[in-house]
């Protein structure tokens, strides 16, 4: 009896057993988890009707990227992060070694060049006069020498006996003209030093000075380049240039980020399905991330109408990253509002209802 006990009640004891356990583990999923309070309470529109955007903190000036305008070792760098400058303070400097050699080699050749401007404009010098006069003096001498050799030959000839040849005659009258053409040239050479330098000559010389200049001129405008001023009274919102390090003349390196503070602007993205409920100049108000019971006052500032490809997504599973939103740019209205850094995002509330 005990055997068929063991053998028959306890195998249909546990599948009763089982059937019960299946069925409540079975009741419990059917039962909804309890729904959790949110860590933050979600920000509420101030307004009946409203468009909702995501908005970014900027300056008034918005974010001007600083970069290097040739290639080079940064020598040193006269900013921080934090600081105000003022338009013309030097943020900072590259090595100019170089340069400044290359402009010694330019300022010498300006140097040179004028010397030779000087020098003909100073011409004759004083000392070439005499010589070439005396020149002139001894082929005047010469000439009439010779003029007078030829004058004696002849009058022996006339007088008969043979005692002149045709040939010694023909030679006299050769070495006479040759005499005198050498009188002639030493003569327009004397003219030529007295006439001082040519014209044109000297159009060169001062073209040569006026080119010499220039490039001193470039090379000083390289050296004042290689010193990066702020070009707007601003603060250093970010810094990422080191002393010692090598920056290139990429457009896309930003070595500083600057902006004017003292105003600050709010960058707001409304989803271009919004838009037709979006009316211009709309009053609006904002409110921190974490602290959605805090909202503040903006005033419209202007739209840019240029509809934009949306750059942060919110991770919701409808939104497309083909979105695009219309950027509105508003001001920071209230003294009150809160403590905001240039790139913190808010929530932004704009009043839907149409104004009458």
């Amino acid at each position: 009896m005990t055997a068929r006990i063991v053998k028959y009640a306890l195998p249909v004891l546990a599948l009763v057993l089982f059937a019960v356990a299946v069925a409540h583990v079975m009741s419990n999923s059917r039962e909804a988890p309890p729904a959790s309070a949110p860590r933050i309470t979600p920000a509420v529109s101030p307004f009946a009707q409203a468009v909702a955007g995501s908005g970014i903190v900027e300056p008034r000036t918005e974010n001007i990227t600083i970069g290097a305008p040739i290639a080079g070792i940064v020598q040193e760098v006269f900013v921080q992060v934090g600081q105000k400058v003022k338009a013309g303070d030097k943020l900072f400097r590259l090595d100019d070694r170089e340069l400044k050699a290359k402009l010694r080699i330019q300022e010498a050749a300006v140097d040179a060049a004028l010397a030779d401007l000087e020098r003909l404009e100073h011409l004759p010098r004083p000392e070439d006069v005499p010589v070439l006069e005396a020149q002139v003096r001894q082929a005047e001498a010469l000439a009439a020498d010779k003029q007078q050799q030829v004058y004696r030959l002849r009058k022996v000839a006339a007088g008969g006996g043979g005692r002149v040849t045709d040939d010694e005659l023909q030679t006299a009258e050769f070495a006479a003209q040759a005499a005198a053409a050498e009188f002639e040239r030493v003569t327009a050479q004397l003219d030529l030093l007295k006439a001082g330098s040519w014209e044109y000559e000297k159009k060169v010389a001062q073209a040569a000075v006026a080119q010499t200049r220039a490039e001193v001129a470039n090379v000083q405008t390289d050296l004042e380049r290689l010193i990066v001023t702020a070009p707007i009274d601003s603060e250093i919102l970010q810094s990422n240039v080191r002393p010692g390090q090598y920056v290139g003349a990429a457009s896309d390196q930003g070595l500083l980020i600057l902006g004017n503070t003292e105003q600050l602007h709010i960058r707001v993205d409304i989803d271009e399905n919004d838009i037709p409920r979006y009316h211009l100049g709309a009053p609006a108000a904002a409110s921190l991330r974490g602290d959605p019971e805090h909202q503040f006052p903006l005033t419209f500032v202007r739209v840019e109408p240029f509809v934009v490809p949306k750059r942060s997504l919110t991770g919701d599973n409808s939104e497309r990253v083909d979105t695009r939103v219309l950027q509105l740019i508003y001001r920071v209205a209230s003294d009150t509002a809160p403590q905001l850094y240039v790139g913190q995002q808010v929530d932004v509330f704009i009043d839907g209802a149409k104004a009458e």
